[in-house]
């Protein structure tokens, strides 16, 4: 699904725009290997008789609905999840259905914190933490990609407004 482009004011541009690592995929292919494998587990090896049928429709059900909510769903949430810097503000949409936004000025960035283990390092993943200025504090980007690069990044965009100083309530520098 693509980033609607509607959203950006007439000077701002696009510098980044990601979705979560493809790292975030693996628990779902996993389950939709378990899946499969219960599928053809309970269609081929069905007790026979009278009730072999409907026995086999149920795994097959049960089958088919967790593929579609453990393997699909995580599938189709890591497409619609969008992670935009531009050259103004850090933009989050995420959601399938029900879509959900949210939009950082990089005038109220304070800092930004990474976290990676082992194995998120190895493969160029990691979780962002990012501190505002303000009421919402602190956020909590998991999966990123790339997470040192968007780290410099936001470093980088939210430096000319740190040095003018950061925002209060009422819209004073300080």
């Amino acid at each position: 699904m693509a980033f609607p482009d509607d959203i950006l004011t007439q000077d701002e541009e696009v510098v980044l725009h990601l979705h979560p690592h493809w790292v975030s995929l693996i628990g779902p292919v996993l389950w939709t290997v378990a899946a499969m494998l219960f599928a053809v587990l309970g269609v081929f090896f069905a007790p026979g008789g009278v009730l072999q049928k409907p026995i086999q429709y149920l795994v097959l059900a049960i089958a088919l609905g967790a593929i579609a909510y453990l393997g699909a769903l995580p599938w189709l949430r890591q497409l619609t999840t969008h992670y935009v810097i531009t050259n103004h503000r850090l933009v989050i949409r995420e959601g399938l259905l029900t879509r959900t936004g949210r939009d950082i000025p990089l005038a109220w960035l304070v800092g930004s914190t990474i976290q990676q283990s082992l194995f998120e390092r190895s493969v160029g993943s990691g979780r962002l933490l990012v501190e505002t200025a303000g009421q919402r504090g602190r956020m909590a980007l998991s999966c990123m990609p790339h997470v040192e690069r968007v780290q410099e990044t936001l470093a980088e965009l939210a430096a000319p407004y740190q040095e003018r100083g950061y925002p209060d309530q009422q819209g004073r520098r300080y």
